[in-house]
């Protein structure tokens, strides 16, 4: 599995440095950029994970499922208290960016190439789960995170806050995971040629995410970044503690491997982009944000295989 993940980062490498040239060659800009962002969250991630639903129904798969379910809720309940823990929130401006970049992932966006590649349609499904909670935890904790002293009004009535967070879970990926589901559970499956269609359209995932973080890289200044101490310290809390803690839990539980290893890529995974465009949105340092992501992204490169390597002797 280690060669697999290796050759697949190599891979993924090679696609991020055509991203990097097309923005350098002007073919990408920021604008275009943001379209292709757009069509990979909103169309493609949800296509690759309605269609991992779109299994035969196996007694192991429901259980597994159910498994990434509590692991995942599991995995983010403790990373909220490690990441304030980690970062202080004394004197520091961009505390809710830095929090925000520790505990929350790239799980879609560069999950679901990795774990697709090394463990197949079961893993993806398993993925599901974590998305799922993801989005779940990243609109509602993670958008009080970024809403914090914003210069946004934000309406204090249950009414309103309610109101706002159904419609912010409102998104493809939730109705993807929804549908999936109630079809894998009835067992109905798409006629052939919608299948197929979809799947070819899945198979964009990799090359688009792969593109998008190079352009995304791109448009950062390395030396700048590398000047930041503040970007070490979330990186190493996000790449390697955060990994780490999820792996002891791992030995700990004693799960299924395929659960075990979606789920420990899946916490391994960079910063998450959602964590720019809230930063964007909400008037926050989008420029440190991005940086965090862009750096993470590269050095995830290294310690995402570093993790598998270990796990295959101690899982």
């Amino acid at each position: 599995m280690f060669s697999i993940i290796i050759t697949q980062i190599v891979k993924m490498l090679l696609i991020l440095f055509v991203g990097i040239l097309c923005s350098r060659l002007n073919l990408i800009d920021d604008h275009a950029n943001k379209g292709l962002a757009n069509l990979l969250l909103l169309v493609v991630n949800p296509i690759v994970t309605f269609m991992a639903m779109q299994a035969d129904y196996e007694p192991e798969l429901v259980t597994g499922l159910l498994i990434s379910f509590a692991l995942a809720i599991a995995t983010h309940l403790l990373m909220i208290p490690v990441a304030n823990l980690l970062i202080k929130k004394e004197g520091n401006s961009d505390c809710a960016i830095e929090r925000f970049a520790v505990i929350y992932s790239n799980c879609g966006f560069f999950g679901i190439p990795l774990v697709q590649s090394i463990l197949g349609s079961e893993g993806v499904l398993y993925l599901t789960a974590y998305m799922t909670v993801f989005n779940v935890f990243s609109w509602t904790h993670g958008l009080g995170l970024m809403t914090q002293d914003s210069s946004e009004k934000q309406s204090t009535s249950v009414a309103a806050s309610a109101k706002t967070l159904l419609k912010n879970l409102c998104t493809p990926m939730i109705f993807a995971c929804t549908i999936g589901l109630i079809l894998f559970a009835l067992q109905i499956k798409l006629p052939n040629i919608l299948s197929d269609t979809l799947n070819i359209i899945g198979n964009m995932n990799t090359p688009l995410a792969m593109i998008i973080a190079g352009v995304s890289v791109a448009q950062t200044n390395i030396f700048d970044i590398l000047k930041n101490r503040r970007i070490y310290l979330v990186t190493f809390a996000k790449l390697l503690i955060m990994p780490a803690i999820v792996f002891v839990i791992l030995l700990l539980v004693k799960v299924d491997s395929t659960v075990a290893y979606t789920i420990l890529v899946a916490s391994a995974c960079p910063c998450a982009a959602t964590g720019t465009a809230f930063a964007l949105k909400y008037q926050k340092n989008y420029a440190y944000s991005s940086e965090i992501y862009a750096f993470s992204t590269l050095c995830s490169l290294v310690t995402i295989p570093a993790f598998v390597f270990v796990a295959e002797r101690l899982l």
